[in-house]
C-alpha cells in the first residue's frame, strides 16, 4: 500500500478495470473534488499494478490514488488493507463503486464507524456468478447509508431488490470535457481512417451486454459502404471476430482494442452506435454527444433519460435490423443528422455539467456526515 497524506473528505474504492464508464465516472468525480479533499482506493493485482491505465490517469489529474495491491479473490487481505488505509487516511466518506467495492469496501469502512455513499452504476446480468455478485451487492446495498442510482429504472430495481426509498437518490452521470477532442481528420489519422470512408464507431467492453454482437449483425444488414471500428477488448473478442467471419464482414470491421481515451476519438466516424442490452448512464453516449457524433441508441437503462428522438435515432433493443436502419437514415440525410448532433451537444454540456452532478454528489455525503453525528 502506498503512503497517504492528509486526511481527505472522501474515499473513493473500487476494483478497476482497464478502461470503462465506471472508471471514467469514478476519473471525473474525484478531479471535482480535488479541492475539499479526495483519494482514490484502486484494488489491482499485483500484475496490474505497474502501468494501470486508470491510476495514471488519477495521476495525470493529481488525484491522490492509493494502489490496494492484492492477489485475485484474496478477501481477507483487501479488507485487512482497506481497513488500515481508513485508519491512516481517516476520511468523511467512503463512497464504493462496482460490487466488489460494495461488498467489502462498504463492510471495513462500516466496521471503522465511517458513513458509507454506493454509486450504482447498472448491473450486467448473465451467468449465475454474475447474478450470485448481484446479489450479494444488493445484501451490502441495503446497509449502506446511501445509494446514488445513476438512472431511474436502477431506483426501481434496486426498490424491488429490498433497498430502503429513502436511501436512494437519483444522480445521472454527469460529465466534464477535458479538452482534449480530436478533429475529424486527427482521429482518423489516429485509427488510420481514410478520409473518404463511411464508418460507425462503437466503443465499449466486448461482452453481452454490451450488445457487440448486435453491431456486428447490423453492420452486415446496413445498406451503402458502411465500415466499423471497433474500439474496446473483453471475453467476446475471438468470438465477436469469428461471427464478422461467418457475415462475410471481416474486411469491414477493424477491431482496434482498447484505446486509453477513447471519447476523444469520437469526431472521425460517420455515426457513432450504443447497441447495449443494459445501460445505466452511458459515459460513452455523453462523450458522443459531446463530439457532435450522429448517435444511433438502444433505448434501455437510463438512455431515453440523456437523449430524444430530437439528440439521436433511439431503436429497440435487440433488433439489429433498427440499428441497420438508422445507419442508413444517417447516410442518406446527413443534414437531419448533423442538427441532431448540435441540440445532442447542446444537452450534454447543460442538462449534464460537471458542477450540478458534483453538487448534487456532496449533498447526499452531506445527509449522511449530518445522519451520522
Amino acid at each position: 500500500m502506498d503512503k497517504v497524506a492528509a486526511s481527505p473528505l472522501v474515499l473513493h474504492v473500487l476494483a478497476p478495470t482497464r478502461e470503462g464508464g465506471l472508471e471514467q465516472v469514478v476519473a471525473m468525480i474525484s478531479a471535482g473534488q480535488r479541492k475539499k479533499g479526495v483519494r482514490v482506493a484502486a484494488v489491482i493485482t499485483p500484475r496490474q499494478a505497474n502501468g494501470h491505465p486508470f491510476v495514471a490517469r488519477l495521476e495525470a489529474l493529481g488525484v491522490p490514488v492509493t494502489r490496494v495491491t492484492v492477489r485475485a479473490r484474496n478477501y481477507a487481505k483487501e479488507y485487512s488493507v482497506l481497513g488500515a488505509l481508513i485508519d491512516q487516511v481517516k476520511p468523511r466518506i467512503v463512497h464504493t463503486h462496482g460490487y466488489r467495492s460494495d461488498v467489502i469496501g462498504g463492510a471495513v469502512a462500516r466496521m471503522h464507524g465511517v458513513p458509507t455513499v454506493s454509486t450504482v452504476h447498472g448491473f450486467t446480468g448473465g451467468g449465475i456468478r454474475s447474478r450470485l455478485n448481484e446479489w450479494m451487492q444488493t445484501v451490502a446495498l441495503r446497509r449502506a447509508d446511501a445509494v446514488i442510482a445513476v438512472s431511474s429504472p436502477l431506483v426501481q430495481r434496486l426498490i424491488a431488490a429490498g433497498i430502503p426509498r429513502a436511501k436512494i437518490h437519483c444522480i445521472p452521470n454527469g460529465f466534464s470535457p477535458d479538452g482534449s477532442l480530436l478533429t475529424r481528420s486527427a482521429g482518423r489519422r489516429r485509427l488510420a481512417i481514410a478520409d473518404d470512408s463511411l464508418v460507425v464507431g462503437w466503443v465499449g467492453r466486448l461482452s453481452h451486454e454490451k450488445g457487440p454482437d448486435l453491431m456486428l449483425n447490423a453492420l452486415a444488414l446496413a445498406t451503402g459502404d458502411w465500415r466499423l471500428s471497433m474500439i474496446g477488448d473483453g471475453r467476446e473478442r475471438d468470438t465477436l471476430r469469428q461471427q464478422a467471419g461467418e457475415l462475410g464482414i471481416a474486411n469491414r470491421v477493424t477491431f482496434h482494442g482498447s484505446i486509453a481515451d477513447a471519447g476523444n476519438l469520437l469526431a472521425a466516424f460517420d455515426a457513432f452506435v450504443l447497441s447495449s442490452r443494459t445501460e445505466g448512464t452511458p459515459i460513452t453516449l455523453l462523450e458522443a454527444m459531446y463530439a457532435n457524433a450522429p448517435i444511433v441508441a438502444t433505448s434501455v437503462g437510463g438512455v431515453p433519460d440523456v437523449v430524444t428522438s430530437a439528440h439521436a435515432l433511439l431503436v429497440a433493443p435487440e433488433k439489429p435490423a433498427m440499428i441497420a436502419a438508422a445507419l442508413g437514415e444517417i447516410a442518406h440525410n446527413p443534414s437531419a443528422a448533423k442538427q441532431r448532433g448540435l441540440l445532442a451537444r447542446e444537452r450534454v454540456m447543460s442538462a449534464f455539467a460537471a458542477e450540478g452532478w458534483l453538487a448534487a454528489v456532496e449533498e447526499v455525503y452531506r445527509g449522511v456526515s449530518a445522519g451520522s453525528e
